[in-house]
C-alpha cells in the first residue's frame, strides 16, 4: 500500500506539496504496493530520455527517477505480490545497527535478534538459506545464512530504502530466495544526474539504551555524462540496558565507505562501485565477539534499445572477499569464516506486442554464481565446521505479463537452475570415532514456476491471486557442516544425502492504495515437501570434535543435525491506515496491523522458532512540517512449540515519534532540507523475549530507548 505523502490531504486522498517539495512516504504504512513499474510521464526528447532518465547534461526532475528498485520490475510487477517497504525516513528514525531492525515490527517479518550486530530477517517463519538479502540486485555475499550470529555487511546508512518481496518475483534471484527477497537500494552506482549536478545528505543520531551514536554522509556530483558517488558511515554502541540490568557483550562498532561512478546517457547508464565494510560486535550470552570485513566491487547498467523487438537490456555483477574471526575475550581466534563469491545476471526485455488475448510484455535472463566458503576451527583437536566447499549455479528464467483487459492482468514465470555443490561431510555418525565420509559433488536441477492474476475491483481495490511451485537446492552448510560452532553453542552435522526441497504456495490478497482508507491484506498457504531443518539431538552434547559427542556428555554444545520432512505453513498479514480528518495544518488518522504464521510438520509437531500472533495500531498526525505517531504492538504468548523448545510470554511494545522538517532558502539552485526528530521504543520497558531467537531463554532484548536523530539534505 502506498503510504500517503507527508503533506496535508483531504479525506479523499488528494495531496499538496510537502515542505521539501517532494512526496515522502509515511513510515507507519508497513505493506507497500507502490509499483516501480509505473510508466513514467511522457517528456520531450530534448530534456529527458525515454523511461524517465535524463538526457546527457540535463538535470533530473524534482523527484529523481527511480534506481530500478527491483531489477527488471517492468515484467515482475510487485502488484502481483506482497511487498513491504522501509523508507529512508523510517531507517533513520530506528536506532538499530542492522537493516532488520527497521523491518522486524512489520507484518510477516521478525528478526533473529541473535546480537545487536547480527539480526537477520525471518519472513513468514522462514529464515537462513530461504531468504535472499541483496544490495542493488546482487546478493550480499556473506555467511549470514550459515548461522544467526553472522552479520549482514550492509549498514542501515547504506540504504535509501529496503524492499521485502515475496512470491513469484523471487524466481528472478534463485532457489535460495524461496522465502523472500530483502532488497537494499541505494545510489552507490548512480543511475541519474542529480539536480543542478550535485546533492548531498548528512545523517546522525544518538540512543539512550546503549549510549549509541551514529553518523554518515552521502553525496552525488556530476557533469556532462558522468556522475560520481561517495558515502561513509560510523556507528558505535555500548552494551544495552534491559529491564533486568545491562546485557553483557552486546556492543557494536561498525564503519564503512563506498565510492562509485557511472556514465549516464540518453538511452541508459553503466557504472561501478567499490565498498568496504568493517564490524566488531559481541554475542550476548556468550564470551565471543566477531570481527568481520568485506570488500566488494559491483557494477550494473541498462541499455534501452527500443528497436528490433528489444525494449531494454540490463546487467548486474558483483564480486567480494569476505572474512570474519570469532574471537575470545583473551583475543584468541577460535574460528574463521571465509567467503569469496562472484555473481552476474543479465536480462533482456522484449517490446510489448499485441496478441489475440491482449498486450504481452516480458523478459528473459540468465544468472551465474560461483561461491567458495570455508569455516575453520583454530582450537586444538577441533573439527572444522565447514571444509572448503564450492557452489556453482547457472540458471535461466522468464517472466511474461498479459494485459487481458482494462481490469485483468495475468502473469507467468519460470526458472530452471543447475546447482553443483562440492565439499566434504559425514554421511553416518553412529560411530563418533569413525564416521562415514562423503567427499565429492552433489548436483541438483531445481525447477520453479508461478502463475498470477490481478483484477481491479470497484472503489480502487485490487485483488490478486498467485500460485507457485518452487524448488530449492540444499546449501553447502546443510550438506557438509561437520563441526563446532561456539558462537551459536551448537555442534552441527550436515547431511550430504539431502534432496531438493519444494514448496507449493497459493496466496490471495486485496489492497487499496488511494483514498482516505488504504490497506493491504494477504493470506497464504504453503506445503513443503522435504523441508530442510536443523534438529536438536535430544540429550547429546559435544565439545570441539565429533568423538566427544555423547548421550549426557560433558560438553556444552548441543548436537544438531540437518534433516528433511514435509511441513505446512499458512498465515495472514494485514496493514491498514485511515485518514480521519483535518486538524490544525494537516491530517490525523489511525492505523493498524495484524499477522500470524502457523507451521507444522507432517507428523503434527510444530516447526520450531515460529513467531507468535501480533496485533498493533496507532494514532498519527502529519502536515508539511510536522509528523507524530504513537502506537502499540502486542505479541501474544507463543505456546505452539517445537521439539526441545520452551514457551514464550507475550509482550507489548509502546512507541512514539515526533519530527519536524524545515525547508531552507535556495541558493545557487541548492535547497537545504533539515529534519530533526525524537523516537521512543519499548517505552513501557517490557521484558521482551523473541521466540524466533536461539538465545531467547538467556537474553532479553533492549529495554526502553529514546533516540534523537537528524538529517540535512542538499538538493
Amino acid at each position: 500500500m502506498t503510504a500517503a505523502p507527508l503533506a496535508a490531504q483531504s479525506a479523499g486522498g488528494s495531496q499538496g506539496a510537502t515542505a521539501a517539495g517532494e512526496s515522502v512516504q509515511l513510515p507507519e504504512i508497513t505493506v507497500t504496493t507502490a509499483s516501480p513499474v509505473a510508466k513514467p510521464p511522457k517528456t520531450k526528447k530534448k530534456t529527458a530520455a525515454k523511461n524517465g532518465s535524463p538526457a546527457p547534461g540535463a538535470t533530473a526532475p524534482a523527484q529523481p527517477p527511480a534506481i530500478l528498485p527491483l531489477p527488471g520490475t517492468i515484467v515482475a510487477d510487485d502488484a502481483f505480490v506482497a511487498v513491504t517497504v522501509a523508507t529512508s525516513r523510517e531507517i533513520q528514525a530506528t536506532g538499530g545497527a542492522t537493516i532488520t531492525d527497521t523491518l522486524m515490527n512489520k507484518p510477516g517479518i521478525i528478526g533473529s535478534t541473535f546480537a545487536p550486530g547480527s539480526n537477520r530477517p525471518i519472513i513468514r517463519g522462514l529464515d537462513e538459506n530461504r531468504i535472499r538479502i541483496q544490495e542493488n540486485g546482487i546478493g550480499t555475499q556473506d555467511v549470514s545464512a550459515i548461522s544467526e550470529d553472522h552479520a549482514i555487511p550492509v549498514d542501515p546508512y547504506a540504504a535509501d530504502k529496503v524492499e521485502v518481496v515475496r512470491g513469484p518475483a523471487t524466481l528472478r534471484y534463485g532457489s535460495q530466495a524461496i522465502g523472500g527477497v530483502v532488497a537494499v537500494e541505494n545510489n552507490r552506482i548512480p543511475s541519474y544526474m542529480p539536480r543542478n549536478g550535485f546533492d548531498a545528505e548528512i545523517r546522525g543520531g544518538i540512543n539512550s539504551v546503549d549510549s549509541g551514536r551514529d553518523g554518515g554522509f552521502s553525496t552525488n556530483a556530476g557533469s556532462g555524462n558522468f556522475v560520481f558517488h561517495a558515502d561513509a558511515f560510523k556507528r558505535s554502541a555500548d552494551d544495552y540496558n534491559t529491564p533486568l540490568g545491562r546485557q553483557s557483550n552486546s556492543f557494536v562498532d561498525t564503519d564503512g565507505v563506498s565510492f562509485g561512478g557511472s556514465f549516464v546517457g540518453r538511452d541508459g547508464y553503466a557504472g561501478v562501485s567499490f565498498t568496504e565494510f568493517n564490524s566488531l560486535y559481541g554475542i550476548p550470552g556468550e564470551d565471543a565477539r566477531i570481527d568481520m570485513q568485506q570488500e566488494k566491487i559491483m557494477s550494473k547498467g541498462e541499455w534501452r534499445v527500443n528497436a528490433n523487438g528489444i525494449a531494454a537490456i540490463r546487467y548486474w555483477f558483483g564480486a567480494s572477499d569476505y572474512q570474519h574471526n570469532e574471537v575470545s575475550p583473551e583475543g584468541e581466534i577460535g574460528a574463521r569464516f571465509l567467503n569469496k563469491e562472484q555473481e552476474g545476471r543479465i536480462e533482456v526485455e522484449h517490446q510489448a506486442f499485441a496478441t489475440s488475448l491482449g498486450e504481452l510484455r516480458g523478459a528473459a535472463g540468465i544468472q551465474i554464481d560461483h561461491r567458495k566458503t570455508t569455516g575453520l576451527a583454530f582450537e586444538d583437536d577441533a573439527d572444522n565446521l565447514l571444509e572448503p566447499s564450492t557452489t556453482d549455479q547457472f540458471a535461466g528464467f522468464i517472466f511474461e505479463e498479459l494485459q487481458v483487459s482494462r481490469y485483468l492482468r495475468l502473469q507467468a514465470a519460470g526458472r530452471i537452475e543447475q546447482t553443483s555443490v562440492e565439499g566434504l561431510g559425514w554421511t553416518n555418525v553412529d560411530d563418533p570415532n569413525n564416521p562415514a565420509i562423503f567427499e565429492g559433488t552433489r548436483d541438483y536441477t531445481p525447477l520453479s514456476a508461478s502463475l498470477g492474476a490481478l483484477y481491479e475491483l470497484p472503489s480502487d481495490i485490487v485483488a490478486r491471486v498467485t500460485a507457485a511451485y518452487v524448488e530449492r537446492a540444499p546449501a553447502a552448510t546443510e550438506l557438509f557442516s561437520k563441526g563446532a560452532h561456539e558462537a551459536s553453542g551448537t555442534f552441527e552435522i550436515g547431511n550430504p544425502d539431502l534432496g531438493i526441497e519444494s514448496a507449493k504456495t497459493v496466496e490471495l490478497g486485496f489492497k487499496r492504495s488511494t483514498g482516505a482508507l488504504r490497506f493491504d491484506t494477504s493470506v497464504y498457504y504453503t506445503q513443503f515437501s522435504d523441508f530442510i531443518y536443523r534438529q536438536v539431538t535430544p540429550d547429546v552434547f559435544c565439545e570441539e570434535n565429533l568423538a566427544s559427542c555423547a548421550l549426557g556428555g560433558s560438553g556444552d554444545l548441543r548436537q544438531v543435525t540437518f534433516q528433511q520432512r514435509d511441513a505446512t505453513f499458512y498465515g495472514a498479514e494485514v496493514a491498514a491506515q485511515y485518514d480521519v480528518g483535518r486538524v490544525w495544518n494537516g491530517l490525523w488518522g489511525i492505523d493498524g496491523q495484524y499477522d500470524f504464521v502457523h507451521a507444522k510438520f507432517a507428523n503434527g509437531e510444530y516447526v520450531p522458532r515460529i513467531p507468535p500472533h501480533r496485533l498493533g495500531g496507532g494514532i498519527f498526525y502529519r502536515d508539511p512540517a510536522w509528523y507524530f505517531r504513537t502506537g502499540l504492538l502486542h505479541a501474544f504468548d507463543q505456546d505452539q512449540i517445537g521439539l526441545g523448545e520452551t514457551t514464550t510470554e507475550g509482550y507489548t511494545l509502546v512507541s512514539a515519534e515526533l519530527s519536524y522538517t524545515y525547508r531552507g532558502e535556495t541558493h545557487d539552485g541548492i535547497t537545504p532540507v533539515t529534519t530533526i526528530g525524537i523516537k521512543g521504543e519499548n517505552l513501557a520497558d517490557q521484558e521482551v523475549r523473541n521466540h524466533s531467537s536461539f538465545l531467547k531463554d538467556e537474553v532479553l532484548l533492549p529495554g526502553a530507548n529514546v533516540r534523537l536523530f537528524g538529517t540535512v539534505k542538499l538538493n
